[in-house]
């Protein structure tokens, strides 16, 4: 009994649960001791007198898992590309501080962050300096020279050894390595870190100035060294691919996850299937109204040739049954970082909303648990269940029903969760 004692206790009373799981909700109590759940139950919970407990009213609103976002960037969401690259390095940890914070009010308790020098924010998350989502980061991401995370200036070609690193590789944001042996040691570093996975450039991407969209980056050798450092370590590769052949040539390296594939093609979706290779993506579409603010026009086409193929990726997705995760990959965009939950509504186009919140919560935080020894925080994420992490959110409405609800959190979302502690609450 002392243990409790020590322990702080919640009981949330008169909530509908939606676990994460099913798509049948009950009615129901929960009492969270520490930062666990310690008990479910349809009927009271009786909690012995000598424990001190704080109690919550739930008056039958809607209480769920934490949202958690599978492909982020902490560190480059809200200013634009060119102060991320020379701006001091405090100036960008502050903005992403404030945005942290407010996307754990938006009910986004934890985050798979695919690239970027966040392990300072993760620290001052975790140590309580300031508030966010639990981050498992990756890291620096790897490129190739010239590749999607090749940030340097064309009069920085040819590389001098003698002048040191590009600005973007000191501040731990990328890492360029070319051949096998650099790979291996560019992954030993984040490893070193503290990455939880790491994450590569494998494709041509849409922000960057040098790589076209059907470019493929790395050899399979080059992946094979980067995947033999991660499970040295019991965890895995992930890796940014759009076309057919840099997603073969990633999975042919032992790369577990492909993170966005809007190019793919059925075989490669197949071999996929059969690999049982994870996909994260992302509700990639135009959207009517919108105005581009931040790309180049090169950019901007082929933000749009991308376009194109998202909504065959997501039928292949679902024909194929493949492991598919949801993430937002917002970039260099303060205003669409704050609509982060409208980057969930806009997968009603392909799934029920039952599906896209199963997907936010356990399915994510079953990708999570692709980290193996390497998650940096114990227990359960994504789910409602006894021993699991107290990570929850409670809305007004219920979610399943209307998924809209979550384009405006600060109304309703009355109740934020995360290890056991309440960050929001707005009951009356």
């Amino acid at each position: 009994m002392a243990q409790e004692k020590s322990q702080s206790n919640i009981l949330i009373s008169n909530v509908e649960i939606f676990d994460g799981i099913h798509e049948d909700t009950f009615y129901g109590n929960i009492w969270i001791q520490g930062n666990k759940i310690k008990q479910i139950s349809n009927s009271d919970i009786e909690i012995p007198a000598e424990v001190e407990v704080q109690r919550i009213e739930g008056k039958g609103m809607f209480l769920m898992p934490g949202l958690i976002d599978a492909h982020y960037h902490a560190m480059f969401a809200t200013l634009p590309q060119v102060a991320l690259l020379t701006s001091d390095i405090g100036f960008v940890n502050l903005a992403a501080g404030k945005n942290a914070t407010e996307m754990l009010q938006r009910g986004f308790t934890s985050i798979r962050d695919l690239g970027g020098p966040v392990f300072g924010l993760k620290r001052a998350i975790d140590s309580g300096i300031i508030t966010g989502p639990r981050i498992f980061p990756s890291g620096a991401f790897l490129s190739q020279t010239g590749g999607h995370g090749d940030f340097r200036l064309p009069y920085e070609v040819p590389a001098d050894a003698s002048k040191g690193l590009s600005y973007s590789e000191r501040i731990n944001a990328a890492a360029i390595a070319d051949g096998p042996d650099e790979v291996l040691k560019r992954t030993r570093e984040q490893l070193m870190l503290g990455a939880s996975q790491i994450k590569l450039m494998a494709g041509g991407g849409v922000s960057s100035v040098y790589d076209p969209l059907d470019v493929s980056q790395y050899t399979v050798e080059e992946f094979k060294a980067a995947v033999e450092a991660a499970e040295n370590w019991g965890t895995y590769v992930t890796v940014h691919a759009y076309t057919p052949r840099a997603i073969q040539n990633a999975i042919q390296g032992g790369v577990k996850c492909i993170d966005h594939g809007q190019l793919i093609d059925e075989e490669t979706a197949q071999l996929m299937a059969e690999k049982g290779i994870w996909w994260s993506l992302q509700p990639f579409i135009e959207e009517p109204g919108a105005v581009n603010t931040t790309l180049s026009p090169e950019s901007r086409a082929k933000q749009l040739e991308m376009y194109q193929g998202t909504d065959l990726a997501f039928a292949l997705a679902k024909k194929y049954n493949i492991k598919t995760a949801w993430g937002t990959d917002v970039l260099f965009d303060a205003r669409k970082a704050m609509k982060q939950g409208n980057e969930l509504v806009k997968m009603k186009r392909w799934y029920s909303n039952f599906e896209i919140l199963k997907m936010a919560t356990s399915v994510n935080g079953e990708l999570l648990g692709l980290s193996g020894k390497r998650n940096p925080y114990s227990g359960k994420l994504g789910v409602i269940q006894e021993d699991a992490l107290a990570d929850m959110i409670m809305i007004k409405g219920n979610l399943i029903e209307e998924l809209e609800l979550i384009n405006n959190p600060s109304e309703n979302i009355l109740l934020v969760i995360k290890d056991g502690q309440i960050f929001k609450n707005t009951l009356k």
